[in-house]
């Protein structure tokens, strides 16, 4: 796979974080320098207040209250660390974080203890994974760059209270396990796993991102947004699984955008879209991908599957439609009422003739947002997964597939999926390309639908 260097904006990282401190005269690749542990950081006792240097692989760290990256610190996560969260603790970020976890040694955040329940068609009621078991990583309007590779981050929502809160100028109330909001800094989530949250997983307030390669499970009992973000983002958001989110998976909004910063502009591509929606109790509120209220971009490649409605573009507040471009979209439906919701009624999302299945089916009158007979669509076109029989049977509602569990996305030899891709666009890079401090890679556009390519390229999970 291509990896594209930047390397001006990789040397003024460089010097940010490490100040004029010259490299050590053994002439280092810059590009694949990894920097030595710096100030390595204690496992025998429990962590709460400031921090900063490094975690060290194959250790265990237990935080016994809130953590503090000051804006001038740095915290280093180092592969096959593990971080268990006690008395809902978080850690705050005003500098910056860094997990680089790898494939071999992934790291983890989390509760020690807690049981996954990914039986199909239990009871979100019961679930630890909407219980907002510890806060997350949060990003407060200082942070520089949050950097999340290779990690595991389970079981985060918990209210952020009124310290924490004021730390991160959010309401004490808010929730989101992952936080982002500096229109100057830098947020990238890679070949990552998000399971659990009890409002908005990921609230991008406002940055510039590269969310790419990741899975997520059970974002919100009963509303919020998987990967939301708001006025004066910018990037790319691709090869992304998402199971049983309770909205959106991916939402662009400009809605509160800083004095300063640039419109949201959000290039979408390649992610799988799997049992979205249903947990929304709000009626007619999305479940893969959403533009509204002055967010411009594009959304290309996905493959959504049995969500409660189709690809959204929103009129009221409107989305950028004078640039929006989207095409080559795949659904399927088990269902009448979700192939009734291809086009969501009350939205403006224009039909495409290269839509899959395209939209033929439509009536001659059809106007933007109005209703249709998708009878002719239900259960056909399977997508052909390698395990995820369909149509779903065996007494299981659509909305209790809520994680991957011992299914399994990858596409069949005889998919229809296979080819169908475009790659006539570009990703929109606006972090660095980096080993420590960027992106790894930014993986292209895929000439297959969806997050996971024949050739081995694609989501890696």
């Amino acid at each position: 796979m291509k990896k594209i260097y930047i390397p001006v904006i990789l040397l003024t990282l460089a010097t940010t974080f490490f100040g004029c401190k010259k490299w050590d005269g053994e002439h280092h690749n810059i590009y694949t320098y990894t920097p030595p542990p710096a100030s390595p950081i204690s496992d025998a006792a429990p962590l709460s207040g400031n921090i900063k240097g490094t975690m060290l692989s194959g250790k265990t760290y237990i935080l016994s209250d809130d953590v503090y990256i000051l804006p001038t610190d740095t915290l280093i996560v180092q592969p096959g660390v593990t971080v268990y969260a006690t008395n809902q603790a978080g850690i705050i970020v005003e500098g910056t974080f860094v997990s680089l976890g790898s494939k071999a040694q992934p790291n983890y955040f989390g509760v020690k203890g807690i049981v996954k329940t990914d039986q199909p068609g239990a009871s979100p009621s019961n679930d630890p994974a909407y219980k907002g078991l510890w806060k997350g990583i949060l990003g407060s309007p200082t942070c520089k760059a949050l950097i999340i590779k290779w990690t595991h981050i389970e079981f985060g929502g918990a209210a952020y209270g009124a310290v924490a809160g004021t730390a991160l100028k959010q309401s004490a109330t808010s929730s989101f396990a992952i936080l982002f909001q500096n229109f100057n800094g830098y947020f990238v989530m890679e070949d990552s796993w998000l399971y659990g949250s009890t409002d908005d997983a990921m609230r991008i307030s406002n940055g510039k991102i590269d969310v790419m390669r990741n899975t997520f499970e059970k974002a919100g009992p009963s509303g919020g947004d998987c990967v939301n973000v708001k006025g004066g983002t910018t990037g790319t958001m691709a090869y992304n699984l998402f199971v049983g989110t309770a909205t959106n998976g991916q939402k662009a909004s400009n809605k509160g955008i800083p004095t300063g910063a640039p419109q949201t502009n959000v290039v979408m591509y390649n992610s799988t879209f799997i049992s979205g929606g249903y947990r929304q109790i709000q009626t007619g509120r999305g479940a893969n991908i959403n533009f509204e209220e002055g967010a411009r971009g594009m959304y290309y490649n996905n493959v959504a599957v049995n969500c409660k409605f189709g690809y959204r573009v929103v009129g009221s507040p409107v989305a950028d439609t004078a640039h929006l471009k989207y095409g080559y979209n795949y659904q399927y439906a088990d269902s009448l009422s979700v192939a009734n919701q291809f086009y969501p009624i009350g939205y403006i999302t224009i039909p495409k003739s290269t839509d899959f299945p395209a939209p033929t089916y439509l009536p001659a009158n059809y106007t933007l947002g109005g209703v249709f007979d998708g009878s002719s669509l239900v259960q056909k076109n399977k997508p052909m997964f390698a395990n995820f029989p369909l149509p779903v049977t065996g007494g299981i509602a659509l909305n209790g597939i809520s994680a991957v569990a011992n299914f399994n996305f990858h596409l069949t030899p005889q998919s229809p999926l296979i080819g169908k891709g475009f790659t006539g666009f570009q990703a929109l890079v606006t972090v660095p390309v980096d080993p420590v401090f960027g992106a790894t890679e930014i993986t292209p556009p895929g000439v297959d639908l969806g997050c996971y390519q024949v050739n081995g390229t694609g989501n890696q999970h």
